[in-house]
């Protein structure tokens, strides 16, 4: 295999913490990264793998996987953290649903991820088109689990029921970050509605998983809580990474949080009764996704 080293050197006068030796991600090449790459291009779709800046976009695509961001790639939120553009999205493509579905039949993949962008400006938060894709990858590759990364639906829970409810195996929604860095992290969000989401998600019968973000000035006491908050309303799995940031537009790194105490969140969360929990430097929501289905 061959790594990319992403630590950085800095001019003297920078005060930014230094990316440690451990942050490694793998250089993308190979059969698979290429065909991959090449059925993406040719369905003229998009994924959070690009859009996102996601580390581990050479491990995946090489595996020959890769998450499915539906409903363009504009998102009407302005959180400070991620990469994905923001703007005024463009009217949604309603052939959507069954290109993806090719797609993710050509390739053949056991378990397929879906995300999509925040759609608020539309009454239904683009449930409707969510629902299709699922239906629509069921019906080609039916022996094809589903996680379905969904966005915050803001309360309406009608647009949640659709969006869960055309069969996929886990349904995801991320937290982000502690609930103090809400304002900070995701002004548009609010972390007891999110939780509620989760909640709601839960008792509609469907595997849970969230996810956080470590190395933004939280504390160790403070992921414990978001730990006992999520699996107080019914989270089944949670995924803890380190915070990267992508352009110097967006919030900086406060700090670079070891190998070790991502060790120590795993341990300590299976212990709060958490059924699954990945936790490492370089992991994302839509990591060693295949494991979660169980």
């Amino acid at each position: 295999m061959i790594e990319l080293p992403i630590a950085d050197t800095k001019p003297a006068n920078d005060t930014r913490p230094k990316r440690p030796e451990w942050l490694k991600v793998r250089l993308p090449m190979g059969e698979n990264y290429r065909q991959v790459r090449s059925i993406v291009d040719d369905f003229k779709l998009h994924t959070i793998c690009q859009s996102g800046n996601c580390p581990n976009m050479g491990e995946c695509w090489g595996a020959g996987t890769a998450t499915f961001m539906i409903l363009g790639n504009v998102c009407t939120r302005s959180c400070s953290f991620c990469a994905v553009k923001t703007g005024r999205p463009n009217e949604y493509d309603e052939d959507e649903p069954r290109r993806v579905a090719e797609a993710i039949w050509l390739m053949k993949v056991k378990h397929a991820v879906i995300t999509s962008v925040n759609r608020d400006e539309l009454k239904d938060r683009g449930a409707e088109i969510w629902y299709q894709t699922v239906r629509s990858v069921k019906e080609l590759s039916p022996e094809t689990t589903i996680e379905t990364l969904i966005p915050d639906v803001k309360a309406n829970w009608d647009a949640l029921e659709r969006m869960i409810s055309a069969g996929q195996e886990v349904v995801s929604h991320n937290m982000e970050t502690v609930q103090s860095l809400y304002r900070k992290v995701r002004p548009q969000a609010r972390y007891d509605r999110s939780l509620e989401q989760i909640q709601r998600t839960k008792d509609y019968g469907k595997r849970t998983k969230s996810g956080i973000m470590v190395g933004l000035g939280e504390t160790k006491e403070e992921v414990f809580k978001i730990m006992d908050d999520l699996a107080a309303h019914g989270c089944d799995i949670l995924t803890i990474g380190q915070y990267l940031q992508p352009t110097k537009m967006h919030i900086e790194v406060a700090e670079y949080i070891h190998p070790d105490l991502f060790a120590e969140y795993k341990e300590v969360g299976l212990q709060k009764g958490l059924l699954y929990v990945e936790s490492g430097p370089l992991v994302r929501s839509s990591y060693h996704a295949e494991k979660h289905v169980f």
